[in-house]
């Protein structure tokens, strides 16, 4: 039998919570592929603290504990990021890893990017290859260093490889189609069967909207944010009912920023809910006004008409594919971009799945991942 090849993911926020379950699911049927079995180990750095944003992610997907829990928590960009470098730097050395692979752009992806370049760890990136082509993002800047230091690049979409080649990367990237993509073609049955969530808030399918706001660029910018809120105040009261899943930043921003603010009655605040609630949340929604990334794509995944709150996207395919308008966070702007949803998709519903399948691969970017980084590590 050949020996091992050992995987470290380096793991600490919703999103990658998301993108690993479909790697673990895929492990044995890489190993029987490949010849050789592969170990696979999860470094949970702590980035998302919240019991909301993390533990019901690891029950609802089935991951498996974590090996190591470096507890990191919040805090700013540097102290958080810091924090973890000085974390993986005591456990990595010792993990045997054959490669560590990182997921995303968040800071957790930064931290174990650097960790393991200094520590002569080959590295995996996986989502490599978006660009906002907004450097005031810090996720845009995690995206660059991740990609330029990462030995293998896997990237989601053609756009994606097309990014990586201008800059040079063209021989380390693989197109593998886009992980999170398995994810929702894997669970949006499993979220329909076991989710409640429409019951307990009573919300009637098609009939109302779904919001996400986490993005520094507007959480951290009192005047954005306000705007946003009047935004959705308008909203609830002339459009739809409105449920706002709340970030932990985001409330705690609320709280201390805008401690007079009342939203409209139409306009429910909640915490965050899991990945089957969130699903079926968006999945049913007439609407998603959002920040993220991820969201922007379950929306189209799930054909659930987007509006984005931000003036750019790392996930243009989605606006090219019809299902997403980037509207900024001027209210007149997002007012048009509702009217323009209202015109097209009176129902609440349309089908991108034409444009899906040209962009985001075919559901099986997990095997293709593992074959990829199974190849490299035998080639190094």
């Amino acid at each position: 039998m050949s020996p091992a090849t050992k995987l470290v993911s380096v793991v600490g926020a919703r999103p990658q919570f998301i993108k690993i379950a479909p790697l673990l699911r895929s492990l044995p049927h890489a190993a029987e592929r490949g010849g050789r079995p592969i170990e696979h180990v999860i470094v949970h750095t702590g980035q998302h603290y919240d019991a909301d944003m993390s533990d019901i992610f690891f029950d609802e997907l089935a991951i498996p504990p974590a090996t190591f829990s470096l507890g990191v928590g919040p805090g700013s960009h540097g102290s958080q990021t810091g924090q973890m470098l000085a974390r993986l730097e005591e456990v990595l050395p010792g993990s045997g890893a054959d490669v560590v692979v990182t997921y995303g752009d968040t800071n957790s992806t930064l931290a174990a990017t650097l960790s393991a370049a200094k520590l002569h760890i080959p590295l995996a990136h996986v989502e490599a290859g978006l660009r906002s082509f907004n450097r005031q993002m810090p996720e845009e800047i995690n995206r660059l260093v991740a990609d330029h230091v990462s030995d293998l690049l896997l990237a989601p979409t053609p756009t994606a490889v097309t990014n990586l080649e201008k800059e040079g990367l063209g021989k380390r990237t693989v197109l593998t189609g886009d992980i999170m993509y398995d994810a929702a073609l894997c669970h949006r049955q499993l979220a329909a069967q076991r989710s409640r969530i429409l019951e307990r808030l009573a919300l009637v399918p098609r009939r109302y909207g779904v919001v996400t706001i986490h993005r520094a660029e507007n959480t951290d910018d009192e005047t954005r944010l306000g705007k946003v809120l009047s935004a959705l105040d308008a909203f609830a009261a002339t459009a739809l009912p409105l449920v706002f899943l709340a970030h932990p930043r985001t409330a705690k921003v609320l709280r201390s920023r805008f401690p007079v603010w009342s939203p409209h009655e139409r306009l429910r605040v909640i915490p965050p809910v899991g990945y089957l609630d969130t699903l079926c949340l968006v999945g049913q929604a007439a609407m998603l006004l959002t920040d993220s990334g991820g969201l922007q794509k379950e929306a189209f995944f799930l054909g659930c008409p987007c509006i984005t709150l931000r003036e750019e996207t790392e996930w243009i395919e989605t606006v090219q594919g019809g299902g997403n308008i980037l509207a900024g966070v001027e209210p007149e702007v997002i007012r048009a971009a509702v009217s323009t949803w209202e015109a097209r998709a009176p129902e609440g519903r349309t089908d991108f799945s034409a444009a899906v399948a040209a962009s985001f691969g075919d559901g099986h970017a997990a095997d293709r991942i593992l074959d990829a980084i199974v190849a490299f590590v035998r080639a190094v």
